[in-house]
């Protein structure tokens, strides 16, 4: 069992190795602009330790010291060292540039991505997690790409350098070095074979931790007002301490690769230093040789520790890309039509034995019909759960029915193109949501274009404007992320501009009003007869004496429409709806 999880992960790994090199394939130029650089920057440094043992030849013995050749080598390690240095700095800047693409490049796709994604799935994730692998997962991807680029080509070309001199100085030498290098190497992929599945654990873990903060900090006035602290504390110990020790072995195991490499290195140097020594001695190498040989033997050596380190950080790296992945793997909304169409909908809504579940052993809407003509204003009411907001989302197709249809106009929405659809509405819900930004540049979210008369005249029409232009700056005050600093009835009333804003054909308004004051209700209630006169509406409310004028009232209950009139014929029947009613207004 656990041989094949590691070759599940091994295959996971080669997977998410495969698809990092096809990111980096498009800059291609930088890529090879970097490894000339590298090449160029290794035989610099290859050279340097040859010429100083030419330099150490040249001083040997009592009075016999060549000036003019100990002059002429350090000139010529000077040059060598400048050209390092320059290739070096090139180098870097290369391979910033490779991995700051290809982080963009990860995040473009990961946010174009969470446009497409059908809501089902958004619904079922948390956003805290969505958020930590496109910050997090990508921030340390691109630390391990930056670490790789940076150091494994260069410790290779090391590697294979020192290698190459030192079998052309002397064979029996390099021999011995050849022969304890696979001890180094068995070393470091022993261990690092081990690290990448605790990596992995800890970016999942890291995820579900952001999720939780992200749940904490939003609801922090839900968490105070209800006395959970304690409990949001035990909740975030519980999780730190999961990803503390899941963090510590990663990085436990991750970090004997570099002692465990040096030693075996070391060992070699020692070796090399004695082996070297012996032949100086019988006069098969020079003194200078020797220092060229310790010099190699050192440098030969130090490439395996970073790389054994590029090796533990690219086992964290592919773990996090293998996570932003996962995401861009997801299957997309369901795709539109070939010949989906554009449309400008006149209002004619119809649903036509429409069933739909969110899970498929739990059904909620089964054989749902509804005729709704043009400038209709239709309310839906009933007890939570009943259907009325999977109603509304089914209308905006966030969710595809599962049989059934759904027709604007005589035409399926399905056969329409989703900018189109969710352009013909106008949609106010309970729950608001504002950008940060400006308060005009939320008003003209749906219409940017718009000018600033128009977007004082929906403010107006909202009954807004009082409000705003008691502000600091008016329209041009800006607001936190979903309007933290102003209240939320007048969250609410910028929602409803918005929309006033637009005047699509069609209107959703999801309990519009609630968190408005009794008073300005009454002026929001008037606003919005004038702005449904002629527009089919959707009107789902709890707070009964709202929908009153309606044409048609819904009552719906599991799913099914139960009663169907108007206000005063279904108070006449005395169903469920004057149960309702009378609930509320009994006394």
């Amino acid at each position: 069992m656990k041989k094949a999880d590691t070759s599940k992960k091994s295959g996971y790994q080669k997977e998410a190795l495969k698809r990092v090199l096809r990111y980096i394939r498009p800059y291609g130029f930088f890529v090879f602009a970097s490894l000339l650089c590298s090449a160029i920057s290794v035989a610099a440094q290859l050279l340097v330790p040859v010429f100083c043992g030419d330099a150490i030849d040249d001083m040997i013995g009592m009075g016999q010291v060549d000036f003019p050749g100990v002059i002429r080598t350090a000139l010529l390690i000077a040059a060598v060292t400048l050209i390092s240095a320059a290739a070096q700095w090139i180098l870097a800047a290369c391979n910033n540039r490779i991995t700051f693409l290809v982080s963009r490049d990860l995040r473009n796709r990961a946010i174009e991505k969470i446009q497409r994604l059908p809501l089902a799935y958004l619904d079922s994730h948390p956003s805290g997690d969505l958020v930590s692998r496109m910050i997090a997962d990508v921030d340390t991807f691109a630390d391990g790409l930056l670490m790789g680029f940076t150091q494994l080509f260069s410790g290779v070309l090391t590697i294979l350098g020192t290698l190459g001199i030192m079998l052309y100085l002397n064979l029996a030498i390099t021999l011995v070095v050849v022969i304890l290098t696979p001890l180094s190497l068995f070393m470091a992929s022993f261990i690092a074979r081990r690290t990448y599945r605790y990596f992995q654990e800890q970016t999942r873990v890291r995820g579900r931790q952001t999720a939780l903060i992200n749940e904490l900090i939003e609801g922090q006035k839900v968490v105070q007002a209800f006395g959970h602290e304690a409990r949001s504390l035990e909740d975030f110990d519980e999780i730190n301490e999961q990803l503390g020790q899941v963090s510590l072995k990663a990085v436990f195991f991750s970090s004997l690769t570099n002692p465990s490499t040096r030693l075996v290195n070391n060992i070699v140097y020692a070796a090399v230093g004695l082996i070297s020594a012996f032949y100086a001695v019988a006069g098969g190498i020079t003194v200078g040789q020797l220092s060229i040989f310790l010099s190699y033997a050192s440098q030969y050596a130090k490439p395996f520790n970073e790389i054994s380190g590029v090796v533990t950080e690219l086992q964290n790296s592919l773990a996090c890309a293998a996570r932003i992945f996962d995401l861009l793997d997801q299957p997309d909304q369901t795709p539109e039509d070939a010949d989906a169409v554009a449309f400008e909908a006149r209002g004619h809504v119809q649903l036509q034995d429409v069933a739909f579940r969110y899970q498929p052993e739990k059904p909620l809407i089964d054989e749902f019909s509804l005729d709704v003509k043009p400038g209709q204003r239709i309310a839906i009411v009933g007890p939570t759960g009943c259907g009325k907001t999977t109603l509304i989302n089914l209308l905006m197709r966030f969710y595809d029915v599962n049989s059934g249809s759904i027709q604007v106009d005589g035409t399926d929405i399905r056969h329409m193109t989703r900018h189109s659809l969710r352009g013909n509405y106008g949609m106010v819900l309970q729950d608001t949501w504002l950008r940060a930004g400006t308060i005009r540049d939320n008003i003209a979210y749906g219409r940017p274009e718009a000018s600033m008369e128009e977007i004082v005249e929906a403010a107006k029409a909202a009954h807004a404007h009082s409000f705003i232009r008691r502000l600091p700056q008016g329209y041009d005050t800006v607001i936190t992320e979903n309007g933290g600093n102003i209240s939320q009835g007048q969250k609410q009333l910028l929602c409803i501009a918005r929309v006033m804003l637009c005047l699509p054909p069609m209107l959703i308004l999801d309990e519009a009003t609630s968190s408005i004051d009794t008073r300005t209700e009454i002026r929001i209630q008037a606003a919005f007869a004038r702005m449904m006169q002629g527009r089919t509406s959707f009107i789902v409310a709890h707070r009964l004496s709202t929908i009153r004028e309606a044409d048609v009232i819904l009552v719906m209950k599991d799913g099914h429409i139960i009663e169907q009139g108007d206000h005063e014929g279904l108070m006449e029947q005395n169903g469920f709806y004057a149960k309702l009613y009378n609930s509320q207004f009994g006394a």
